[in-house]
């Protein structure tokens, strides 16, 4: 029998009922302005916090998704393991990730070619509850017909580590990389500014060094990423950047978001 991992956060983070998430996710990508980016986007940073706070700063980055010229067939999604201490990254077991609009299948063989290096582990207990990967399949259900996904939980790990993880699975334009972080936490609104600024910066430039502890909750997947992108001689850009002062929280205490491309 299949293992399923079934949904840990619908409801809180995001709509379970299937119709009202439709819906949610339709509008938030109906009111991003300016259509989808060209050329193709190779990765994308997305938050990850709950709808109400990051869902139009997330949706900036997957409307870039429409209307592609060449079907994306497979998404290495990682994000930062919240619950569970771990070294380097974690696979699943499973085969299906469940959502409220549909199931997702997992791509096991790009995960069991990414289990031959060290760093990469498989570790259930680091998927059940982890929101991160969870709050971005529903845009990605919605804007791509069929893919197949490949999802890290990411700990402890290096830049050059997470880096061979995505050279492993680089592929061509049917490969998206998709790499799930908020950014400051609990500053009051203009340090927080001031700070998703600077990383802002940090990640246009391709700079993982810049990048610190209190930049962005996943720091250790960006740098990878932008370790990557520099390889491949990518350009990162700023889609949007606000925090949940802007969207649905108080300014005493804010978490800043940002949504960047990679082409």
């Amino acid at each position: 029998m299949s293992l399923i991992r079934q949904p840990a956060v619908a409801g809180s983070f995001y709509p379970a009922d299937p119709t009202t998430l439709d819906e949610r996710v339709s509008a938030y990508l109906s009111e991003v302005c300016g259509g989808r980016s060209s050329p193709t986007p190779k990765a994308l940073i997305v938050p990850h916090a709950g709808y109400a706070y990051s869902g139009p700063i997330a949706a900036s980055a997957f409307v870039t998704l429409r209307n592609l010229a060449s079907p994306i067939e497979r998404v290495v999604l990682l994000g930062p393991s919240h619950r569970v201490p771990l070294r380097g990254l974690a696979a699943t077991e499973a085969e299906v990730f469940a959502t409220p609009l549909g199931p997702v299948r997992i791509d096991r063989e790009a995960l069991d070619r990414a289990l031959q290096l060290p760093q990469v582990q498989l570790l259930e207990s680091a998927h059940a509850f982890e929101h991160s990967l969870e709050v971005q399949l529903p845009f990605l259900v919605k804007l791509l017909p069929n893919f197949a996904l490949a999802p890290f939980a990411v700990g402890d790990a290096s830049a050059e580590e997470v880096a061979e993880v995505l050279e492993a699975l680089w592929g061509g334009d049917e490969t998206l990389i998709v790499v799930s972080s908020d950014l400051s936490h609990y500053y009051d609104y203009e340090s927080a500014r001031r700070m998703d600024a600077e990383t802002s910066r940090a990640i246009e430039s391709l700079e993982p060094e810049a990048l610190g502890s209190e930049s962005a909750c996943g720091r250790v997947p960006v740098r990878g990423l932008l370790l990557a992108a520099r390889h491949h001689g990518l350009r990162a850009r700023t889609l949007d950047l606000r925090n949940s002062g802007d969207t649905a929280g108080s300014r005493d205490q804010v978490v800043g978001y940002g949504a960047y491309v990679f082409a």
